[in-house]
């Protein structure tokens, strides 16, 4: 029989760009799931760096790993914070 070996995978490792890291958020948006959108915005955070960003927002960083995870519940104005600190912009749009 086959052993099959898998290996943790990590969207912050992959967010390199910020056309990447809007993207990423983009297609969490479209979900409208908005735990989805949290989390999107915490594996933004860790590719850029935690504690960068708790730095640039004012905020604390083991506050932030709990509000940008699944699990979060962050008040929309730590979300705008943490936006504005990752250099994005939230849009809206007619559809």
């Amino acid at each position: 029989m086959t052993t099959i070996q898998t290996y943790p995978w990590d969207a912050a490792d992959h967010l390199e760009t910020k056309e990447a890291m809007a993207a990423y958020l983009e297609a969490a948006l479209e979900d409208g799931d908005p735990a989805l959108v949290v989390a999107a915005l915490g594996d933004i955070a860790r590719s850029k760096g935690m504690t960068n960003i708790a730095r640039e927002t004012g905020l604390g960083r083991e506050s932030l790993y709990k509000a940008l995870s699944l699990e979060g519940n962050p008040e929309f104005a730590t979300v705008l914070k943490v936006i504005q600190a990752l250099g994005l912009r939230l849009r809206a749009t007619s559809v």
